[in-house]
């Protein structure tokens, strides 16, 4: 063999043997970038995203687009390397996203159960605003809490300490400036017939100045239609906001987004406050690339996302649900909206 072809294979042999470790070697980081955006006015195999049987629905144009940050995971040296030169991805240490102490299917069920209960919120929600009927039921008594013996399972909570109560935030509100060994009165619905139960207030463990029930409130709806969310694959709480405002839209008349092309996020609690989530730069890219016109914005999350806007997105700052639904309707009708 040539003496130069030789030199030459003895020089690369070290870069070839780099490169071969290069696409064997995973890195611990995972690569967070735009997912799929899913219409929750539309359908995903042929289905609707947000199914309301038993009630007249209005009939509903344009879109009202929840967004999802893609996860890739098992990189290796190159393919993380690429993935950050994009610009759309981000390299982010793997234990952010799988905690070492935890497998991918515990953090995947971690997950569902946390896109549930945003479902969950989302309904009742809604049917808050749309002042449809909720009721507020006792989940749970605590075992050595200030209720137990007192209060049941499966009671209806209708006042507490001469509040009327109709959402878990409510019957936190009713004793949060009660002082321990205060007696106070509650009404509830037991096995059909109304009764006040006095129950002498405890305190809570984390103020000792403060007292409280010990019991879980749960709401649940009241009304003679079902609402099914459908769904899979999709994990976290970041769907409420939009999910809410779904059902609102297909249960009032009108357009919430005036025929329009509106994404948005945003974490959401029954009482419709609406709280900040994460990767939202990859869930704007996401929604502009979809065809979105304007961003709905937890207010929290609005300083981030001014930094990472692709050009022409509209941001509007959402706090609340009202304010998203009023929010929409300004954008519907070309008038401002709170911009980030």
């Amino acid at each position: 063999m040539n003496r130069r072809i030789v030199t030459l294979l003895a020089a690369l042999a070290p870069i070839v043997v780099l490169g071969m470790l290069g696409t064997l070697i995973t890195v611990p980081y995972v690569a967070l970038g735009p997912g799929p955006t899913f219409n929750t006015l539309g359908e995903v195999d042929g289905e609707e995203v947000v199914a309301i049987e038993g009630a007249e629905v209005d009939e509903t144009t344009g879109h009202l687009n929840m967004t999802t940050v893609a996860v890739r995971d098992d990189l290796n040296v190159f393919e993380a390397f690429g993935l950050w030169a994009s610009g759309r991805q981000g390299i982010v240490p793997r234990e952010e996203v799988y905690p070492p102490d935890k497998s991918k299917d515990e953090v995947k069920q971690e997950n569902d159960a946390d896109f549930q209960q945003s479902e969950n919120s989302a309904e009742l929600a809604a049917l808050h605003f749309l002042d449809k009927p909720v009721m507020l039921e006792i989940a749970k008594v605590g075992d050595d809490g200030p209720s137990k013996d007192v209060l049941r399972q499966g009671d209806r909570l209708v006042s507490v300490a001469g509040t009327p109560v109709s959402t878990v935030g409510d019957v936190q509100q009713a004793v949060a400036d009660t002082a321990p060994e205060t007696e106070v009165p509650v009404v509830v619905v037991r096995d059909g017939v109304e009764t006040s139960v006095p129950v002498v207030l405890g305190a809570r463990p984390d103020d000792g100045s403060k007292g409280y029930l010990g019991i879980t409130p749960e709401e649940l709806p009241d009304v003679p239609f079902n609402i099914d969310f459908n769904l899979a694959d999709v994990g976290g709480p970041s769907a409420g906001l939009m999910f809410a405002l779904a059902v609102i839209d297909k249960l009032s008349p009108g357009e919430l987004n005036g025929g329009k092309f509106v994404a948005g996020t945003g974490t959401i609690d029954s009482d419709g406050d609406v709280g900040p989530i994460g990767g939202i730069k990859y869930k704007l890219i996401a929604a502009s690339e979809a065809g979105a016109e304007t961003f709905l914005v937890p207010a929290m999350n609005c300083d981030e996302a001014r930094q990472g806007a692709p050009e022409g997105l509209r941001l509007v700052k959402v706090e609340n649900l009202d304010g998203a639904v009023d929010a929409l309707e300004a954008v519907g009708s070309g008038a401002d909206a709170p911009r980030c």
